[in-house]
């Protein structure tokens, strides 16, 4: 039923801005544009067809209306940041089909410790640190085994009643791990690659978001939350039974069910933190005290390189690389590309061409305008409001969709309020992976509320009380930590930002 109404909502929608509203006489492109956008969100947020294909729309729609040619439409469909993620999925699905991510998340629970609090721990930190390098989703579904293997070894000793609570935080701490975890690098959830291209349309000369750079602002905001998720967890809602040990037998017969580390694994695992220094160190790294110079410089053209550059090049080595396996030849080899999420590629390219088309239609321009009202107001309570709706909306539809719905506007009322952009973007970036309070909000919560061993309620206490101590602690990451990263300074409007005299 959703999916319908929202199918009839958004082309009602359309219809009407188009016969009945003319938002600029000079510039008819703008109303074409909003009606447009108004389709697309509307069956964004409802999923009232496949997201991939509400994010085809541009293709045909812009020629038609003349808002932007089918060639240039199409071009945003295929950059660098595209192939920074394609390059980046081909290495987490070479850690999946050799098993090294599983090997790391297994030695991650067994370092820290055994006792309940700790494996808890465990499974938070492992879960994050997957998720910062591949699929959130693929690293619960991963994840829930393990657990459900440790709870049901407890079940077996112990009774509900006193393993409920270990049970519980285990597996909130799985997708809480995966959804933190995944904000602190540019490929650890769509959003953040969203943010680092739709700021490029919009603003061509604005300085880039490099892989190092993000990983500055992102990793310490990752790490405090998830400090406060552990917290919550076994110190707030879910205190262990004091009756409640284990041991970590199960994780050592897991590790041992690995069998030896193998050479593809070693290959793999080489290349995959040989890519992450290669990311991490590309660019000057700017630490406020000292600036570390990015490897980049050793070549004539530095600006030559980016991050989707090195994604492609380190991801092209593990089709070369010969396996000792008789299954295989290579690490990797034509099937891995079955295997590619080309929809969620899609969405990426749906939502740069909305971008796109918001710049060059004049309606980013003529929201800035009509947004020049929010100029007397504090930018740091409309920070807040906007992660806070932000936040809202994602906990009901894709996290990447509400990126790229918002991120334009945000940008527009920026300009408006002459405000640095990204001390609006990235709080809006940030805030559409933080979908904790239910289990629609993310592939995570659903894949551990599919055990059947969670209440709504239980995943909906925490998830609140994460969300709004994620508000303050974004303002506080983008307004101490962007003033050093990105020049961040809410005194001083960027060059980059001014509007083009037309």
């Amino acid at each position: 039923m959703k999916k319908k109404i929202g199918l009839f909502v958004g082309l009602i929608a359309f219809v009407i801005i188009l016969l009945f509203f003319d938002f600029d006489k000079t510039n008819p492109m703008i109303t074409k544009m909003a009606a447009v956008a108004a389709l697309m969100a509307v069956w964004w947020v409802t999923e009232a067809v496949p997201l991939a294909a509400t994010s085809l729309l541009p293709l045909f729609l812009f020629p038609i209306f003349g808002i932007v040619s089918g060639e240039q439409t199409a071009m945003t469909y295929i950059n660098s940041t595209i192939f920074l993620f394609l390059g980046g999925f081909l290495i987490a699905l070479a850690m999946e089909k050799w098993n090294f991510h599983k090997r790391i998340a297994l030695f991650i629970i067994s370092v820290v410790g055994s006792s309940p609090q700790k494996i808890v721990l465990g499974f938070l930190l492992s879960s994050a640190f997957i998720s910062m390098w591949i699929s959130n989703t693929a690293t619960a579904v991963m994840m829930l085994p393990i657990g459900l293997a440790i709870i049901t070894q407890l079940e077996e000793k112990f009774s509900e009643e006193i393993t409920h609570s270990f049970s519980t935080a285990v597996l909130l701490s799985i997708a809480y791990g995966a959804s933190i975890g995944g904000i602190a690098t540019l490929i650890g959830t769509p959003p953040n690659l969203s943010l680092a291209r739709i700021l490029h349309i919009i603003f061509p000369h604005a300085p880039e978001i490099g892989f190092g750079a993000w990983m500055q602002l992102a990793l310490p905001i990752a790490l405090f939350l998830l400090t406060v998720c552990y917290f919550l967890l076994v110190k707030v809602f879910f205190k262990i039974h004091k009756d409640l040990s284990a041991d970590i037998q199960m994780i050592k017969e897991e590790k041992k069910g690995l069998g030896k580390i193998s050479s593809e694994e070693l290959f793999v695992g080489g290349v995959f933190f040989t890519t992450a220094i290669l990311w991490i160190f590309r660019s000057d790294m700017i630490l406020g005290f000292t600036t570390i110079p990015g490897w980049s410089n050793i070549f004539p053209h530095p600006e030559y390189f980016n991050d989707g550059v090195v994604a492609i090049a380190m991801a092209s080595l593990l089709f070369v690389i010969p396996s000792k396996n008789k299954a295989a030849t290579f690490l990797l080899d034509k099937e891995v590309f079955v295997k590619i999420p080309w929809g969620i590629i899609l969405l990426f390219g749906g939502g740069f061409a909305l971008a796109k088309g918001f710049v060059t239609s004049g309606l980013s321009e003529s929201i800035g305008k009509t947004l020049t009202s929010f100029g007397s107001l504090s930018p740091i309570l409309m920070m807040v409001v906007i992660a806070f709706v932000v936040q809202a909306l994602t906990e009901f539809t894709s996290n990447t969709a509400t990126a790229e719905m918002v991120l334009p506007i945000t940008a527009s009322m920026a300009v408006a309020m002459h405000i640095h952009p990204l001390f609006f973007m990235i709080p809006a970036t940030l805030s559409a992976s933080f979908a904790f309070m239910f289990p629609v909000g993310t592939p995570p919560n659903a894949v551990v509320f599919g055990s059947q061993r969670l209440k709504m309620s239980e995943m909906a206490k925490v998830g609140v009380c994460l969300n709004l101590i994620s508000i303050p602690v974004l303002l506080l990451a983008v307004y101490f930590f962007g003033r050093i990263i990105f020049n961040i300074d809410l005194s001083v409007f960027p060059d980059w930002a001014i509007p083009a005299v037309k």
